[in-house]
């Protein structure tokens, strides 16, 4: 920083220090101008042209400085110039002096900062460059934030002096008419009677109400520019045009219906979506045949003997497909027709937001929701897509089973399928760029489940960086890279598990302006509007979260705040979102976890229990793994919950309710659990929360008391030795 920079702050630091120190502060007080009021009123009528010019330079510098008595002097001017003139003298010195300030952080500031955070600042730049205008506009007219933290933000971005102006008073003109307006209503209180005038309360209404018209008015200003450019339809085909029958595609349109709403859905492959026909329902399928299998493996500890399984992998395929079609007819188009959806098979293409084509055929509806959902990602390794690489997709058409396969992806996905088939008899190396497995996992998690996976025989190649894929005399090879060592894998088929990215492509959006975020999913608002407002979007098109019941449960806020949003909107509830991974053990979350937690800075204490002392665990062959819950610092509040173990997904159910209604460790632990059970779990790590916090002073006390019941003649005596004992 230069000199000159450096004697401006310290410039600015002495006015304001006088400010406060002086205590002038006390001027800026309501009853302080109220009192003075009619003296201002006098002064004014004698020497307008001083008043309003001190006016003026005191408002220029109390905004330009950050003082605070902006809503107050706005006030005062209404009493002492009325509402014409008041208007005027003070929508010109806030911006006036909102740029002043602009212009100080603009010199001192922004420099520093965009040297320090180049990457962020050229990406707001670019946001300012397309919208600046339009969002300044909003964030003045809405006053969410205060407008000394939006003068001195603004100056850091690239926005143009004279737009910034310009824009802000406008912006501004609105909420200086509502208060000079109150201002001119304040000077005729001379009782508390006249609080009750009309026009005061009038005047009271008009503040109080002002922000939310503001904000509906710039809503429907947003929409109005977004729809500008189309012709909306004087009648539509459906009230509910959903695209996707996925988890999020079919809970809309169930709703819709319920409803009574007109509802069509449009489905270009298979009703059920990826979770029926190749995630959630074929993965826990093959799980299951392959967790028999480790069952028949382990017969010995049960005291069992001479037991074994040839598995036989076509039978096991059809086993899963059998699955699927048991569970099919719950996302059947003959289900959701009787209950009253036109469901539509074909590709669906927006042709403007109220119209979608479909292969032809052109459907309009009020509002459409997109729930397309997501597709493996592949990476672009060479030579990859040259080995008739698998997916999630496409490894449930496989009819047998590999005798080696590389699983890319240390993730959800690759540990659980890494998992089923070694089990099942192939020789499984799972290579993850990372430099563990599960790393949204806390370490001793990921640790946990590496260590289960070495001790079955499965390759983990961890910090291994896949660089190609080679055939060599007609056999594949994975070519990758751990630190500066080279490594090759031989493999028959190679499952691709790094991720999954987001259905957009093919549907128009880019025509239409709906915007998508880096992540490449559709950007949404709170209320899961996209940047067209009766274009809605759930699911893992949407994001943040690709969970089946994640899903579902946006798929609630869409129906609602489409049919009904002009009615009442609902914000979508992040607050509690469980899931698991369900790998042998599961690992199951809710909340925060302690890397989380530590990024957060949240303060939080640890409990912690193992559940090879649980007796149903031991009973079962299951006692391995732990719960770990994090509380509040000093308090029974959950902030978090991981659980390793045997049936994990379910134990955790009761944390999840807990969270959602703000139940601590106290309840939990005051709660009666079925013996034995695997959740009596639960029950135990709130009593470790519980006896980590034992009083012991109190205790000794009471050591005491019970000694003087017994009778004995030396009761202090008595409870020093009992606590000796007990130390």
């Amino acid at each position: 920083m230069n000199r000159i920079k450096l004697l401006l702050c310290a410039a600015l630091l002495a006015v304001g220090y006088l400010f406060y120190a002086l205590d002038f502060s006390q001027y800026l007080d309501l009853a302080n101008l109220k009192a003075q009021q009619q003296t201002f009123a006098d002064y004014y009528q004698h020497n307008p042209l001083l008043v309003v010019g001190g006016f003026v330079v005191i408002y220029v510098i109390s905004a330009a400085l950050s003082f605070p008595g902006a809503a107050l002097l706005t006030l005062l001017a209404g009493a002492i110039f009325g509402l014409v003139q008041g208007v005027v003298i003070v929508s010109f010195a806030s911006t006036i002096g909102a740029t002043l300030a602009f212009l100080l952080a603009r010199y001192l500031l922004r420099d520093s900062v965009a040297t320090r955070f180049s990457k962020q600042i050229k990406a707001i730049d670019e946001g300012i460059a397309k919208e600046g205008a339009f969002y300044l506009f909003t964030l003045r007219l809405v006053p969410l934030f205060p407008f000394f933290v939006v003068n001195s933000l603004m100056g850091l971005t690239s926005i143009k002096v004279r737009t910034y102006f310009l824009v802000s008073q406008l912006g501004m003109l609105a909420g200086t008419l509502v208060y000079v307006n109150a201002g001119t209503e304040l000077v005729k209180l001379d009782s508390l009677s006249g609080i009750l005038t009309p026009p005061l309360l009038l005047s009271f209404v008009l503040l109080g109400v002002f922000p939310i018209l503001a904000k509906k008015g710039i809503a429907a200003l947003q929409a109005r520019r977004a729809l500008a450019h189309f012709e909306k339809p004087k009648q539509f085909d459906t009230n509910l045009l959903v695209i996707g029958a996925g988890a999020a595609g079919l809970v809309s349109a169930y709703i819709a219906s319920v409803t009574k709403a007109k509802v069509t859905l449009v489905e270009k492959h298979k009703m059920g979506g990826d979770c029926l026909n190749t995630g959630c329902v074929p993965s826990k399928a093959i799980l299951r045949s392959a967790k028999i299998k480790s069952y028949i493996d382990r017969a010995s500890e049960f005291g069992l003997t001479d037991a074994s399984a040839k598995v036989e992998f076509s039978d096991i395929m059809a086993r899963v497909q059998r699955v699927i079609a048991k569970v099919e007819p719950h996302d059947s188009v003959e289900r959701y027709t009787e209950l009253g959806v036109d469901c539509v098979q074909g590709h669906a293409k927006l042709v403007s937001p109220w119209v979608a084509e479909v292969d032809g055929r052109q459907i309009s509806a009020r509002n459409i929701v997109i729930a397309s959902g997501a597709k493996p990602f592949v990476p672009p390794i060479p030579g990859l897509r040259d080995t008739a690489f698998l997916t999630s997709d496409t490894i449930w058409q496989l009819s047998s089973l590999p005798k080696r396969l590389v699983v890319l992806g240390g993730g959800p996905i690759g540990c659980e399928l890494t998992q089923a088939f070694s089990r099942l008899g192939a020789q499984v190396t799972q290579v993850e760029q990372a430099p563990r497995l599960m790393m949204r996992e806390d370490s001793d998690v990921s640790t946990y489940v590496e260590r289960k996976f070495l001790t079955e025989g499965i390759d983990v190649q961890l910090g291994c960086r896949a660089e190609r894929v080679e055939v060599r005399d007609g056999e594949k090879i994975l070519v990758g890279r751990i630190g500066e060592d080279v490594v090759e894998i031989p493999f028959d088929q190679i499952l691709v598990a790094v991720g999954r990215s987001a259905n957009t492509q093919g549907l128009g959006l880019e025509k239409l302006g709906v915007r998508v975020t880096e992540r490449g999913t559709v950007e949404v608002n709170d209320y899961l509007q996209s940047s067209i407002p009766n274009i809605y979007a759930c699911g893992d098109v949407a994001g943040p979260y690709q969970f089946t019941h994640t899903a579902a449960h946006q798929a609630w806020y869409v129906a609602v705040n489409s049919l009904f949003g002009r009615l009442k909107k609902f914000k979508v509830d992040y607050r509690v979102i469980p899931w698991a991974t369900f790998t042998d053990p599961e690992v199951a979350r809710v909340g925060l976890n302690e890397q989380e937690a530590v990024e957060q800075g949240v303060a939080f204490d640890v409990t912690r229990f193992d559940i090879d002392d649980l007796d149903r665990a031991i009973a079962d062959e299951e006692d391995h793994g732990f719960i770990k819950v994090l509380t509040a610092s000093g308090s029974d509040k959950i902030l978090g919950v991981t659980i390793v173990g045997h049936h994990a997904g379910d134990a955790i159910a009761e944390y999840v309710q807990a969270m959602k209604y703000n139940l601590g460790l106290n309840k939990i632990l005051s709660t009666i659990h079925i013996y034995p059970t695997l959740t009596e779990s639960n029950k135990y790590v709130a009593g470790e929360w519980k006896k980590a916090r034992t009083p012991q002073k109190l205790l000794g006390w009471v050591a005491r008391y019970h000694a003087w019941q017994r009778g004995e003649k030396s009761a202090q005596d008595s409870s020093a030795q009992s606590l000796g004992a007990e130390s």
